[in-house]
């Protein structure tokens, strides 16, 4: 949900908001730096071998392990940050040209994420869940992929693009059909868009010249007509519901031990899984190509891009 404004703007007189708006932006820039020395790889490997043969783990995963179905990180060498950044809430509840903008980038970039398949690394999850090594899954990724990959015990902590919420009156309705009504009522946009698919966010959504946000048309709600809908998902500056951060305690709970992977943990909702675990005294162990939040904290910390790391634990554990 990217927005063309200076990074610490706050438009809101709203003291309220507007601190939260400051916070989410905070959130936004945070820059993660190498902070610990990465396990040798033949260590690394072994250990989180070891942690799997032992099973009931529990897996946190990032926008790392979706790059390879070709959806950017954040914060990545080539990540969406380095261009654009999210949009937060509190823009997006209370500035109406910002939904709008959110809107027709969105109709454009989602089609994009729509057609993104799994990977090797979202197949692998499945194969060790299968054989009984992973307790569940908790995923900060919004692109539906474990779920299109077979993954069982699964948990989307920030939503999926898969639904449409309303903000009045909270009808839900399923993307595709609300994609159908929005391409109706503005035919032949998506042919004037000249779109480069790496252009697409984590998000969903893709930067357009501002004319092409102008004679975008919003469409209402099916049941009460507003247009203030979302997709549902948890933006920057928004709380994880207070039942899904249940959910994941429970997940958390009952696992004997905590693996992330292709997440730079940055923001406290992932990050808190870290704290929470190592309160409990559970090993975690990290799989990430770039720098983290917790890198210093962790047990195993494994500098490798995901995808080769989940084959070679694939062998190791013989599967």
């Amino acid at each position: 949900m990217s927005v063309d404004r200076p990074l610490l703007r706050s438009p809101f007189t709203d003291p309220a908001i507007n601190d939260s708006h400051r916070a989410a932006l905070r959130s936004i820039a945070r820059v993660v730096d190498e902070t610990a020395t990465p396990t040798p790889p033949e260590e690394a490997l072994e250990h989180t071998a070891e942690q799997l043969e032992q099973g009931s783990v529990l897996v946190l995963t990032g926008a790392g392990v979706s790059t390879d179905s070709g959806i950017p990180d954040y914060r990545g060498p080539r990540g969406s940050l380095s261009r654009h950044r999210p949009m937060t809430y509190q823009e997006f509840c209370h500035d109406p040209a910002a939904s709008q903008r959110y809107w027709a980038r969105s109709f454009v970039g989602w089609r994009e994420m729509d057609v993104a398949a799994p990977n090797r690394t979202h197949y692998a999850l499945v194969e060790l869940e299968r054989a009984g090594h992973l307790q569940g899954l908790i995923t900060q990724n919004v692109d539906g992929l474990h779920r299109a990959a077979g993954s069982g015990n699964l948990l989307h902590l920030h939503g999926d693009l898969d639904t449409v919420m309303c903000l009045d009156c909270g009808h839900r309705e399923d993307r595709r059909l609300f994609s159908e009504r929005l391409e109706a009522a503005n035919p032949g946009y998506l042919e004037s868009i000249v779109l480069d698919p790496t252009m697409v966010n984590p998000d969903g959504d893709v930067t357009l010249p501002q004319s092409a946000v102008d004679r975008f048309r919003m469409i209402g709600c099916l049941r009460c007509g507003s247009v203030r809908l979302k997709p549902d998902v948890v933006y920057f500056g928004e709380p994880v519901p207070a039942d899904r951060k249940q959910q994941a305690r429970d997940l958390l709970d009952v696992a004997a031990s905590l693996l992330v992977v292709g997440s730079s943990l940055a923001v406290m909702s992932g990050y808190r899984f870290i704290l929470d675990a190592q309160r409990q005294g559970k090993k975690v162990s990290v799989i990430n190509g770039g720098p983290g939040r917790a890198d210093g904290r962790v047990d195993v910390l494994w500098r490798t891009p995901v995808a080769p790391a989940f084959d070679a634990l694939l062998d190791a554990l013989s599967l």
